[in-house]
């Protein structure tokens, strides 16, 4: 089940209707709705909801949704022409920026971020070409844009964080386990930067990846013997690294080590830029095999 996000308050119900019950303007009725919990599933959703003027008053993956005494449950199938069709349309009543901005919410996995997301377009569509995205007045904007914040950040670490290793067939693999679904936000930065070398980077929590052919980039998944290695041991076995992958490693820490400054350390702060949380997959935060030694003055090393 989806978590909330960390470091969020709980926000007040985005399906609350009107004062005494009633329903908004151009709705004849409240009903839930279920999905395959994809992103074009839910903007088939938000089409559905119009076209048979139904307020949704809940929005939830098949399997994780809760029926209602009194609501009717639609199960809407996900249809991409469709899906498409309102993605494009939503231009006409918001920016560019703030659409996307509706697409990262979704990659925040909260529990109410098909409410919120359908909330927020119910606002622009009623707002009539105003631009809602700054009005911060507005529980539903106002939520949408801290978890943006989040979700910049947290992108932004895994773009920082991200360490390789070869493997004997030249794959350079990284694991990561970041608190949002964040690898749809970081593929053409890796597409970009490493645009030379076949690399995959597999979250570990969600059970896919990103693969680069040296052609395009693309998700992939795995079948559940892999999942299982991956949920339960080490990144990648030692029998399938490049025999050279040890010394890169030891490269690393060597060169994180020399760049270190011991008499201007900060924990607090490295922590804050840092979180503890990610350092199982940095290699510079492993132990050693071998304790560092600063190199010897050059002219004590010329006296003796």
């Amino acid at each position: 089940m989806a978590r909330r996000a960390p470091g969020l308050p709980a926000q007040p119900s985005v399906t609350s209707l009107r004062a005494g019950g009633a329903l908004p303007l151009g709705f004849d009725a409240a009903a839930r709705f279920t999905y395959d919990g994809s992103f074009d599933g839910l903007l088939s959703v938000l089409l559905t909801c119009w076209q048979l003027r139904r307020w949704p008053e809940a929005i939830a993956p098949e399997g994780a949704a809760q029926g209602g005494l009194f609501s009717e449950t639609h199960s809407v199938p996900t249809d991409e022409a469709q899906a498409r069709r309102v993605w494009e349309g939503l231009l006409r009543h918001m920016p560019g920026e703030a659409r996307t901005n509706l697409y990262k919410t979704f990659l925040s996995e909260r529990p109410d971020r098909e409410l919120l997301i359908f909330r927020y377009v119910q606002l622009a569509i009623q707002a009539a070409g105003q631009d809602i995205s700054e009005n911060f007045a507005d529980d539903t904007v106002r939520t949408v844009a801290e978890i943006n914040k989040q979700l910049f950040r947290e992108k932004h670490r895994m773009e920082a964080f991200v360490r390789f290793e070869r493997t004997q067939d030249g794959l350079f693999h990284a694991s990561i386990e970041p608190d949002f679904d964040v690898l749809p936000l970081i593929a053409e930065h890796f597409t970009k930067r490493y645009a030379d070398q076949r690399w995959l980077i597999f979250d570990r929590r969600r059970r896919y990846g990103l693969y680069y052919d040296l052609q395009r980039t693309d998700v992939v998944s795995f079948d559940r013997a892999v999942e299982a290695v991956a949920a339960g041991g080490s990144a990648v076995s030692a029998a399938v690294l490049d025999e050279r992958e040890p010394l890169f490693q030891v490269l690393w820490q060597a060169y994180f080590d020399h760049v270190n400054i011991p008499e201007r350390k900060n924990v607090k702060l490295h922590r804050r830029h840092m979180p503890k949380r990610y350092w199982r997959y940095l290699t510079e935060k492993q132990p050693r095999e071998r304790q560092f030694r600063p190199i010897a003055n050059k002219n004590n090393t010329a006296a003796g």
